[in-house]
């Protein structure tokens, strides 16, 4: 890697972006010892970052394991007693590494695709609604209800594909009103505001923002955790007035109110994997589980850690696109945690962790012990 910017200067831009908090650690070690990467004795510790950070020194960042491997999964700000705002100093410190050019080359490809294509999966603007062929989708217009916004990953990655497919097969026998934009869209940019480019993010926001205000958009459904968090948590303060609700809560309003029926009920015992952006970003524990409920008659069963203490798949923060070496994938250790509940399915709600359960699906060689799905694919299935 590049030559570090010297982490005076990193602490200069901790200031400027709102984590103030950074001196109220006191190093108790309550983040590292909640941190996924600690289950694996991995190479990355966030209270040396933080500590280092505090003393304005370099060191201790040898490899991009370590700068970049915080998943921002959040576990470790609900458990710190002094509400530091780790996150957001992550956040800070690589965004002084992202001026120096010093990042990772596969989280470059990635920010220079938004740049150019407005996704991060180096693939064209034109074809962001390729998975949408034959399917009849409806183009958004201020008479619909709701904008569906399919995020990058599902509109490019053929797996994940079917999770948008899905969601229009099953808004259609709803009868909801809704519509996509489709190429004009660009990505949400969340990852890539974790990664550092808060230009890009701004700018790509802004953009985004614009485009559903000349379009009437008042109301989202998300594909996507990670959309529907940012949507909600950080659009507001670039101007964005539009309300977001990530479709497993839309889902299981309609099942509480009996609009969405279950008429074919899987008859399979189905755990459930809380995404991070889904679970401890944004309190939704609930509504997927009763949703699973509903499509399963009841066949439910929990791993060991989950809701506030669910294990990480290992996508956030940027990683879904970095290669994790094997003994350090959290996925690996979810599709066992999964296969030892007896369940033949592994339900979750995010791309993301579709794209990381799948990849440890294989490595784990699980492929005829259990399936990997979006709650979306079983609602599709089950109505």
């Amino acid at each position: 890697m590049e030559a570090l910017t010297p982490f005076y200067e990193v602490n200069e831009a901790l200031v400027a972006m709102g984590a103030e908090k950074l001196n109220l650690c006191m190093q108790c070690g309550m983040c590292a010892g909640s941190c996924p990467w600690r289950i694996v004795n991995g190479p990355f510790n966030i209270r040396r970052l933080i500590r280092s950070a505090q003393l304005g020194v370099e060191g201790g960042y040898e490899s991009d394991d370590i700068l970049y491997g915080c998943t921002t999964c959040n576990k470790c700000v609900l458990k710190c007693p002094r509400g530091v705002t780790i996150i957001d100093i992550v956040r800070a410190i690589r965004a002084m590494i992202a001026e120096t050019g010093a990042i990772p080359g596969v989280l470059k490809t990635a920010i220079g695709s938004v740049h150019s294509n407005g996704n991060p999966w180096s693939e064209p603007r034109e074809k962001r609604m390729a998975w949408a062929e034959g399917l009849d989708v409806p183009r958004f217009d201020e008479s619909k209800e709701y904008l569906l916004f399919v995020c990058c990953t599902s509109c490019y990655d053929k797996r994940s594909q079917n999770i948008a497919k899905s969601m229009v097969n099953i808004l259609k026998k709803l009868g909801v009103s809704f519509g996509i934009i489709g190429e004009e869209e660009s990505c949400c940019s969340e990852s890539i505001r974790k990664i550092g480019d808060e230009e890009l993010f701004t700018n790509t926001a802004t953009k985004n923002i614009e485009l559903f205000k000349k379009n009437g958009v008042k109301k989202v459904i998300t594909t996507s955790p990670h959309c529907y968090y940012t949507f909600k948590n950080e659009y507001p303060e670039l101007g964005a007035e539009f309300e977001p609700i990530h479709y497993t809560k839309f889902l299981y309003d309609l099942l509480e109110s009996g609009e969405l029926k279950i008429c074919k009920p899987i008859q399979k015992k189905i755990t459930y994997h809380d995404p991070c952006y889904l679970g401890r970003h944004s309190e939704i524990y609930d509504e997927p589980r009763k949703l699973i409920e509903a499509v399963s008659d009841g066949n439910l069963v929990e791993m060991e850690r989950i809701r506030k203490e669910s294990l990480c798949c290992g996508g956030g923060g940027g990683r879904v696109w970095m290669e994790t070496k094997p003994e350090y994938r959290f996925s690996d250790l979810r599709i066992l945690e999964a296969c030892d509940t007896g369940a033949q399915i592994l339900a979750t709600a995010c791309p993301y962790c579709i794209t990381m359960l799948e990849d440890s699906r294989k490595t784990k060689n699980k492929e005829d012990v259990i399936e990997v799905k979006d709650i979306s694919e079983l609602i599709a299935e089950a109505i």
